[in-house]
C-alpha cells in the first residue's frame, strides 16, 4: 500500500512539473520576447529600451493569494534593494488587470514599485500560458536568466540569489 502510495505521489509532482514546463514558453538562455507596455499618461516603453539593464519581471493579479504573498516581499527584498541601482529595472504587470485596479490595489497596500496593466495578457502571453505569480529575470544582453512560477519562500530565495548574481 506505502509503494502504492509513494509511486501516486511521484506521478502526480512529475505531471505537475511537466505541465508547469510546458506553460513556460521561453526558457532560460532565450532572447526575451519584444513587447511595448503602457507606462502611464499616454507614454508606451518597450523591453529594448532596457537594453543593457538587469530587467526583472513580474507578472501578477490582485485577486491570487500566492502574489498577495509574493509582493510585500518583493517590495522588501528587491525594490527596496535595488530601487538605486542603474542597471537595474522592475517591471510588475497586473496580468488582466486595468490602471484603476492596479492604483488602488497598489495605494491600499502601500507599495511603491512600479506597476502596470497587462489588460489582454499581451505581454503575459509572450512568456507563458498560464499560471501566476510568475517571475522572469532577463539580462543585460537581453536573454532570460531566470524564471519561477508560483510563490515559495525557498524559490524566493534563489530567486533572489539569481538577480544578485545578474548585478554583479
Amino acid at each position: 500500500m506505502n509503494k502504492i502510495l509513494l509511486l501516486s505521489i511521484i506521478l502526480t509532482l512529475s505531471i505537475s512539473l511537466f505541465a508547469q514546463d510546458e506553460s513556460t514558453l521561453v526558457k532560460i538562455g532565450d532572447n526575451a520576447p519584444e513587447f511595448t507596455y503602457d507606462a502611464g499618461n499616454g507614454v508606451r516603453k518597450s523591453l529594448s529600451d532596457l537594453k543593457g539593464k538587469v530587467v526583472f519581471i513580474n507578472f501578477f493579479a490582485t485577486w491570487c493569494p500566492p502574489c498577495r504573498k509574493e509582493l510585500p516581499q518583493l517590495q522588501k527584498e528587491i525594490f527596496d534593494v535595488y530601487k538605486d541601482n542603474e542597471d537595474f529595472v522592475l517591471l510588475i504587470f497586473g496580468r488582466e488587470q486595468n490602471w484603476k485596479t492596479i492604483d488602488e490595489f497598489k495605494e491600499d497596500n502601500n507599495f511603491t514599485m512600479p506597476f502596470y496593466p497587462d489588460l489582454n495578457r499581451k505581454i503575459f502571453s509572450k512568456f507563458a500560458t498560464q499560471s501566476i505569480p510568475r517571475n522572469f529575470i532577463i539580462d543585460k544582453e537581453g536573454k532570460i536568466a531566470y524564471s519561477a512560477i508560483g510563490y515559495t519562500e525557498e524559490e524566493f530565495e534563489k530567486l533572489k540569489g539569481a538577480l544578485a548574481k545578474e548585478l554583479k
